[in-house]
């Protein structure tokens, strides 16, 4: 006869930013807390996205700056400086410390007091029961008062004939950083292939990027998309759009993707075609659970499933794929724990694409605000008028923000520039306090900084 299970207060499935947030807060308020993990101490964006990526776009960058130091009267007796390359040794030793000092730093935290913390693979047996196996092949069943699902998302592979027997690499593959490929074919112009195809080149492989539809970023307005695949362009990278892999197969460099315009060979193959919800296994119809069409858990404005007492956060809940959302989805359910009203709806959330230069992002395009049915101005300035992007040496892109012509209300901004992910924040934060477009010109910002593109900008609309 089965023991009964164990019993929790909260049973976390998936340790993402969301996940292991509301464990650890809720063990320090005194909850009992069981969470599981199945290999990644800390979530995917510490270990296979946004950090080792971010560390290694710094990377990138700062050879770049090495390269041309000379322009900026940096001189070294005896180095080429424009010819600096990477050690790709000490480029992985780098990124690895960062990760592995976040990953050890998780562990402690996940010690604390009142949180059971396991490495295993979980499936639901019965409404909020959930067996865990661990590594060691012992298996736990446990069941929660409230259960909280925060698995992610894993890199989609997509159905083109012959990939499934070449080589090819995942997102997470590529941060392994086991090589820098000479020729890199990457199919996908979304935010992972545009980061990836920009740092890769500043690396120095040469990249082909492939993208499907009209342009790259496919949600972005069509001169914001122009301007990111013109600054690729110019960092070396052929970007080709309008056309798709219909099949791969083995070339003499070592892989040839055959498109619906020609054929495109490279050293190597980077799939980075979005990600896919990591439901797989859960078990998830014992437990009431229901997905969405494509594949996400359903959940409603307050994060709950179809199964009461069962919630769903982070990218397998469908919430924008980007860290900051899902610790948003934290901080609604953070509230709704602790008997206060909370929810998703309506909120803003930015995003940002670290190439070189950045896109910083929010609210409406002007395409969006346009279907919308809402009478739009539009305000557009090159970022070489921005004082501070002078005395960077860094003049490629553009401001540009969208808002009612009416209400005089900041419906959304786009910043292609030096630092456009620090600077859109204050749009952001802006359009949170309901600040007509008017007070954000006239604020005092200060000078000379990047965010002072937005007076500039702004000025434009009189």
């Amino acid at each position: 006869m089965a023991s009964a299970p164990e019993k929790y207060d909260l049973v976390v499935v998936g340790g993402g930013k969301a996940g292991k947030s509301l464990a650890m807060l809720r063990a320090k308020k005194g909850d009992k807390v069981f969470m599981v993990e199945r290999d990644k101490i800390g979530g995917t964006c510490i270990n296979v996205a946004c950090i080792p990526t971010k560390t290694l776009v710094s990377s990138a960058r700062r050879l770049a700056e090495v390269r041309t130091a000379a322009a900026y009267g940096v001189d070294l007796p005896g180095a080429d400086l424009a010819s600096a390359g990477v050690d790709l040794e000490a480029l992985r030793a780098r990124k690895e410390s960062v990760v592995g000092g976040m990953v050890e730093a998780h562990k402690k935290m996940f010690a604390a007091p009142g949180l059971d913390f396991v490495l295993g693979t979980a499936k639901f047996v019965g409404p909020k029961t959930v067996e865990a196996t661990l590594a060691d092949g012992s298996v736990r069943v446990v069941e929660g008062e409230k259960v909280l699902i925060n698995t992610g998302t894993t890199p989609a592979i997509p159905l083109i004939e012959g990939l499934g027997d070449v080589d090819y690499w995942t997102s997470e593959d590529a941060l392994r950083l086991t090589e820098i490929p000479d020729r890199l074919v990457i199919l996908g112009g979304g935010v992972i292939g545009v980061e990836m195809a920009s740092m890769m080149a500043a690396f120095g492989a040469d990249v082909t990027l492939i993208e499907g539809g009209e342009h790259i970023l496919a949600r972005e307005d069509a001169d914001v998309a122009e301007e990111m695949a013109a600054n690729l362009a110019a960092q070396g990278v052929t970007v080709r759009t309008g056309e798709r892999a219909v099949r791969v197969s083995s070339g003499d460099e070592g892989v040839l993707v055959h498109t619906t315009a020609g054929e495109v060979s490279g050293t190597r193959l980077l799939v980075a075609l979005g990600r896919t919800p990591a439901t797989k296994g859960l078990g998830l119809e014992a437990a009431g659970v229901e997905l969405t069409e494509r594949g996400f858990v359903k959940v409603d404005f307050r994060l709950e499933t179809t199964a009461p007492g069962v919630y769903a956060a982070g990218d397998v809940a469908g919430t924008p794929q980007f860290t900051h959302a899902s610790w948003n989805d934290f901080r609604v359910l953070r509230d709704l724990f602790a008997g206060k009203d909370a929810s998703t709806e309506g909120r803003l959330i930015p995003w940002a694409v670290f190439a070189t230069p950045e896109l910083g992002r929010v609210g409406m395009s002007e395409s969006e605000a346009r279907a919308a049915g809402r009478d739009v101005r539009v305000a557009k300035v090159a970022a070489a008028a921005v004082p501070r992007a002078k005395t960077h040496g860094h003049v490629e892109g553009f401001y540009k923000v969208v808002v009612d012509a009416e209400t005089e209300e900041i419906l959304g901004a786009a910043i292609v520039a030096e630092s456009a992910s620090e600077v859109i924040a204050a749009v952001q934060t802006a359009m949170l306090g309901g600040l007509p477009w008017p007070k954000l010109r006239d604020a005092v910002i200060a000078h000379p900084t990047m965010a002072e593109g937005l007076n500039i900008v702004l000025d434009s609309l009189g």
